[in-house]
């Protein structure tokens, strides 16, 4: 079928435009090429906010960049020089992960694979550690994805994009590598050819330098390697023979550290930009030449065929190398769910997947909601997006043939390997934040390093009755910004499947489940379904036994925790899959919320960390922005939480991340206090709380 031309540098679809309005039009495409033109940037606003790394590969654009940019060279990077690298450095390391019996008979396991490519913002305006707002894309399906791009890069702001720390940790909590991006835009887009002539520049030794930076700054910040697209018109074979051993330089400095690298079919041989749809002669020596891989996947151009696909596969086949290491491109942005794709050409229902996909801006989610739109109503649209219009991914389906939800094709992954295991349901985003069922801060929030490993199959629910509605929900929390929530008329016993696991279970393991009904609800019985054994099919539910966590009341008093020794539920040592029953009453309505579940052996406290201090303070408006910084503390750490003590005594959540610095901003003072009383803690994976470290600054 016919494939429109769609560059990665196109501008916003209208409609998007439109929805949007120019001001926030203009703020998600960046800057123009050229002489830059003043927009508004929240930098503006708090002088010390650290935002994502991005640079030019060495030559600047002439003129002068708008506010909030900042233009850099990467061949003068260095880490020592580097003021924001503790802000944006990832932690959080890449989690291994198991494939488990698929949710239904269509799905495979070992095949298609699934890249994304994902905007978070404009190319200067991603902040390091998240931002006051819960109006953001915050993608929770990672166990359909095999690799995550931070996409970016523009002329009028930088063309090396690094990933943020938030993005990072979140994916690699799930087992989901990150790549940054190199994009040399097609000279309609402001690229200019000597750009790439800089990237790949080689030095008095024929080393290639900048393939050196690249590595550099992969390592420091954490991430996981590179995409590279070059699409700048008027190469010619010399430069793509540059091109090729810059690649293979990369790929031999990333190699020993994990690195990996992705090439978009744009340049071809010949050194000249021919997107080809295909794996084919012309784009071949960049994914693979006569000495061996170049880089590790081929990210194909839109315009590919049925054809052009199955003759990229078994040109793959004849490599050596894998058919599921090319990404189809699948153009999500403008239509999402409504995008007219030939699936059959990548994801064939009745035989072998051809090659894998790869979406183009999954955050249309998000992006093509109204204006006024809530976290909730953007989990429920990444939902249908990721398992399908019946929000079941044990059927999916019911799309009349269109979309096919990535829960038909690809079988999902975990990460829940291992003791302790805890989960909140927090999304890494919301309305305000909770801590054990109060409510800490009303300020609206985003940090995706604080998000949960959360239930990866939405949502698969087995009843003889009538099924639930089960969401993720913000109207009230346990811990972080929301929980699950379970709603609907319970006329037959419901078993919502949670979580594959393959936790280890001994004498001493208990499951903690922390729950409550909303006010209104029927009585709810509860147990906890704990599966010994795998599924015995794809599709198949797990052989579940149940723990009896008691009935709540809807007067009961609010949240509660319920301790359950699994004892001989798992009688082969091992907890194969979690998931909660629930019984109504008489057919009454429920609204019932798991707000904690928890398996683990024994708890204890995590020690406390150090040397909280004040590395810089700005103020503007009547407030002022802190940058601190402290030492890590020994042990195990899921992240660390901020807070501020006022005069009151009342102890106020300010922010978390993974690291050991942050940017406090909005900061006012509270009544006649002389000094803001800070505090720092470490939380563990249990989400216990160590002693504080303490600092003040003064007024």
């Amino acid at each position: 079928m016919p494939r429109p031309r769609l560059p990665f540098s196109r501008p916003l679809p209208r409609r998007r435009v439109l929805l949007a309005g120019a001001g926030a039009a203009a703020a998600l495409l960046g800057p123009p090429p050229g002489p830059a033109v003043a927009v508004p940037h929240p930098r503006t606003a708090a002088p010390s906010q650290p935002y994502a790394a991005y640079w030019f590969p060495d030559s600047l654009p002439s003129g002068t960049p708008g506010d909030g940019i900042v233009w850099r060279s990467l061949a003068d990077w260095t880490p020592e020089t580097d003021r924001d690298l503790p802000f944006n450095t990832a932690t959080v390391p890449l989690a291994e992960r198991f494939t488990p019996v698929p949710a239904n008979t269509t799905a495979r396991a070992g095949q298609a694979r699934i890249s994304a490519l994902a905007a978070f913002d404009h190319t200067a305006g991603n902040p390091s550690q998240g931002s006051a707002t819960a109006d953001y894309y915050a993608p929770t399906h990672w166990a359909y994805l095999d690799e995550l791009v931070f996409w970016g890069g523009s002329a009028g702001e930088g063309l090396i994009l690094a990933p943020n720390a938030p993005v990072v940790d979140a994916a690699h909590r799930n087992g989901v590598p990150v790549l940054g991006t190199v994009f040399l835009p097609p000279a309609a887009y402001g690229g200019q050819l000597r750009w790439t002539r800089d990237l790949v520049r080689k030095d008095g030794a024929g080393r290639f330098p900048l393939a050196a930076k690249l590595v550099a700054v992969a390592r420091a910040y954490g991430f996981d390697g590179w995409f590279l697209n070059a699409e700048t018109e008027g190469g010619d074979t010399a430069l793509a023979a540059d091109m090729r051993g810059f690649l293979r330089a990369l790929r031999a400095a990333g190699a020993p550290h994990g690195l990996r690298i992705t090439w978009y079919d744009a340049m071809d041989s010949s050194g000249r930009v021919g997107w080809q749809g295909a794996l084919d002669e012309r784009n071949r020596e960049f994914f693979q030449d006569a000495a061996g891989p170049v880089a590790d996947t081929l990210f194909v151009d839109f315009r590919w065929s049925a054809r052009s696909l199955a003759d990229s596969g078994r040109l793959a086949g004849q490599l050596g190398r894998s058919r599921y290491e090319l990404w189809a491109g699948v153009d999500v942005e403008s239509a999402g769910w409504d995008t007219v794709t030939d699936w059959d050409a990548i994801v064939p229902a009745d035989r072998d997947h051809v090659v894998s996909y790869g979406f183009y801006r999954p955050e249309w989610t998000l992006g093509h909601l109204p204006a006024g739109r809530t976290p909730g109503d953007f989990h429920a649209a990444d939902d249908r997006f990721w398992c399908g219009e019946c929000l079941d991914p044990s059927r999916p389906g019911g799309e009349g043939g269109g979309w096919r939800a990535p829960a038909a094709a690809v079988a999902d992954r975990s990460t829940v390997i291992a003791l302790p295991f805890a989960t909140t349901f927090n999304t890494g985003h919301g309305l305000r934040w909770y801590d054990r069922g109060t409510v800490t801060s009303e300020a609206p929030w985003n940090h995706l390093g604080l998000q949960d490993r959360l239930p990866p199959r939405r949502w698969a629910v087995g009843t003889a009755g009538q099924r639930p509605d089960v969401s993720l929900d913000f109207a009230d929390a346990w811990r972080g910004g929301s929980s699950l929530l379970v709603r609907g008329t319970l006329d037959s016993p419901a078993t919502v499947e949670l979580f594959p696991t393959r936790l280890p279970c001994g004498t001493a393991t208990v499951v903690d489940l922390t729950h409550r009904l909303d006010p209104g609800s029927g009585p709810v019985t509860v147990e906890v379904a704990v599966a010994p054994r795998d599924a015995p099919a794809p599709g198949e539910p797990a052989p579940y036994v149940y723990l009896p966590a008691g009935t709540v009341e809807a007067g009961d008093g609010g949240w509660r925790t319920v301790s359950l020794r699994i004892g001989g539920a798992a009688d082969t040592g091992t907890v194969r899959a979690l998931g909660i029953r629930l019984t109504g009453r008489a057919g009454a309505p429920v609204a019932w919320r798991l707000g904690g579940l928890a398996v683990h052996d024994a708890a204890g406290k995590p020690a406390a960390p150090h040397g909280l201090k004040v590395t810089e303070a700005a103020t503007a408006g009547g407030t002022t922005a802190l940058r601190v910084t402290w030492r890590r503390c020994a042990g195990p750490v899921r992240h660390y939480e901020l807070h501020r003590r006022l005069p009151d005594g009342t102890r106020v959540f300010l922010g978390g991340t993974c690291g050991t610095a942050f940017h406090l901003a909005g900061l006012r003072r509270a009544a006649h206090e002389p000094a803001a009383q800070l505090e720092v803690r470490a939380v563990d994976e249990l989400f216990a709380s160590s002693a504080p470290s303490r600092t003040r600054h003064p007024w």
